[in-house]
C-alpha cells in the first residue's frame, strides 16, 4: 500500500480527471476511466480487468476492457498531460530526465512485442514485452512521463502477426535508443524544465544519442562500458578504465549519490577532463563511482557546464535510481504490470492511466512532504 491518504487526496484525483476529460469523445469511457484510475490506487490485492470492474460496481470486465481497447480517446494526448501535470507540480529548472527500461512477464506468443528477450525485472531472459519509460525526478518529487513498447524485429519483419496484435502498418523497428531519443525529443519540444539526462549503461554507450543531446546543449551524466574509448585532452584515445586507473589516490573523494532507504549512498568518486575544443562555457569528464565495500568501478560520461562540481556530477547519477522508484512505485502502488490485454493499444491505454494513477500519487507525497493541506473534493 501505498503511504498516501487516497481518501483525503481524492479531491486532487478528481482534478487530474478533469484535466484528462476532454480527450474522452463521449460520457461512458470518461466514466470508466474515473472508475479505472480510483481502482488503480485503491490498494487492492490484484488490478485487473476483473478486480477493477467489481471495484467499480460492474458484473464483468467487458466494460473496462472495452475502455482500453476500443473506446474513443486520445491516448497519446493523455500522455501529454500527464507529463505536463507532473511538471506542473514537480517541474524546476534543475529537473533530470531518466531513461530505462522494464520488462513484463508475459505467458503464450501473441501479446504485441512480446518474446524471449532480457527482463531487468527477472533479472535474467523470460518470455515478456519490454517497455522503455521516460521518468522526471526534481527535489520534490519523480514520476514517469512517456512510454513506448519495444517492438523486436522478430514482429515488425512479420507484419501479418503486427496486424493480428493491432500493431499499424506504419509502426517499425526501432531500437531501444532510438524510442528513448524520441521520448527526450518530445519532452525538449515540450519545454519540460530540464537541467540534466541520465541513463544506464544499455543507452549511455550509444555515443551518437550523446552527441545528440551537446546538439541540443542538454547536460548528461550516462553510464557507459569499461572498455568506451574516450579521447583524452591530449588528442589521443585511451580506455575509460585505463583513465581512471591512473588517477592518484588523491583524486577519489568520498560523497553520497543521494539518500537512500539505509541512509545516504556513500562511494568513492572521481573525474578526468576528456575531450579538445570544448564549446565556450561547457566541460566533458569521465566520471568514475567505485563501491566502498566491494571496490567495483563504473564509468559514466558526462557533459555540462564547465562549473560543474564532482559533488554535482554524483548526484546526477544517483538521480538514475529515482526511474527505479517510480517502476517499484507504479507497479506495487498503480498496477502497471497487472494488465490482461494482448493488443498494441490497449497496452499503451492502461500503461498511460497507470502512469497518471502514479504521477497523482507522486504529487499527493510531494504536497504531503510539504505539509499541504489536502484540497477538497469539488
Amino acid at each position: 500500500m501505498t503511504d498516501v491518504d487516497v481518501d483525503q487526496w481524492h479531491g486532487e484525483l478528481d482534478r487530474l480527471h478533469a484535466r484528462l476529460g476532454p480527450r474522452f469523445r463521449r460520457a461512458e469511457p470518461r466514466r470508466r476511466a474515473r472508475q479505472y484510475l480510483c481502482g488503480l490506487v485503491s490498494g487492492l490485492g490484484r488490478k485487473n480487468g476483473w478486480t477493477l470492474a467489481e471495484q467499480a460496481g460492474d458484473v464483468s470486465p467487458d466494460g473496462m476492457q472495452r475502455l482500453l481497447r476500443w473506446a474513443d480517446w486520445d491516448v497519446d494526448a493523455v500522455r501529454d498531460d500527464v507529463r505536463d501535470y507532473v511538471v506542473e507540480h514537480l517541474g524546476d529548472p534543475a529537473g533530470v530526465l531518466i531513461v530505462d527500461d522494464t520488462g513484463f512477464l508475459k505467458k503464450g506468443t501473441r501479446s504485441a512485442g512480446v518474446q524471449r528477450q532480457y527482463s531487468g525485472t527477472a533479472g535474467r531472459t523470460e518470455n515478456c514485452q519490454v517497455g522503455t519509460f521516460l521518468a522526471y525526478r526534481s527535489a520534490k518529487g519523480h514520476a514517469l512521463i512517456d512510454r513506448q513498447l519495444y517492438l523486436p524485429a522478430s514482429w515488425t519483419d512479420d507484419r501479418d502477426r503486427c496486424r493480428a496484435a493491432g500493431i499499424p502498418d506504419e509502426v517499425q523497428f526501432a531500437t531501444k535508443v532510438q524510442m528513448a531519443r524520441q521520448m527526450l525529443g518530445r519532452a525538449f519540444d515540450a519545454g519540460v524544465p530540464v537541467g540534466w539526462v541520465t541513463m544506464d549503461e544499455a543507452y549511455g554507450q550509444s555515443k551518437s544519442l550523446r552527441v545528440w543531446l551537446e546538439q541540443r546543449d542538454v547536460g548528461y551524466v550516462v553510464a557507459t562500458r569499461r572498455n568506451d574509448d574516450m579521447i583524452t585532452t591530449t588528442m589521443g584515445t585511451a580506455r575509460a578504465d585505463q583513465l581512471i586507473a591512473a588517477l592518484p589516490a588523491r583524486a577519489w573523494c568520498r560523497l553520497s549519490a543521494g539518500a537512500g532507504a539505509h541512509g545516504p549512498r556513500e562511494y568513492w568518486w572521481a573525474r578526468v577532463p576528456v575531450r579538445i575544443c570544448w564549446q565556450p562555457g561547457r566541460g566533458h569528464w569521465l566520471l568514475a563511482r567505485r563501491s566502498m565495500t566491494t571496490g567495483e568501478i563504473a564509468y559514466y560520461v558526462c557533459y555540462g557546464p564547465r562549473r560543474t562540481r564532482l559533488l554535482d556530477l554524483a548526484r546526477i547519477a544517483g538521480a538514475r535510481w529515482a526511474i527505479e522508484e517510480c517502476f517499484q512505485q507504479a507497479k506495487n502502488e498503480a498496477g502497471l504490470d497487472e494488465y490482461q490485454v494482448r493488443d498494441w493499444r490497449a497496452w499503451y491505454a492502461h500503461i498511460t492511466l497507470s502512469m497518471a494513477a502514479h504521477a497523482w500519487l507522486s504529487v499527493a507525497r510531494s504536497s504531503t512532504a510539504k505539509g499541504d493541506p489536502a484540497p477538497a473534493t469539488t
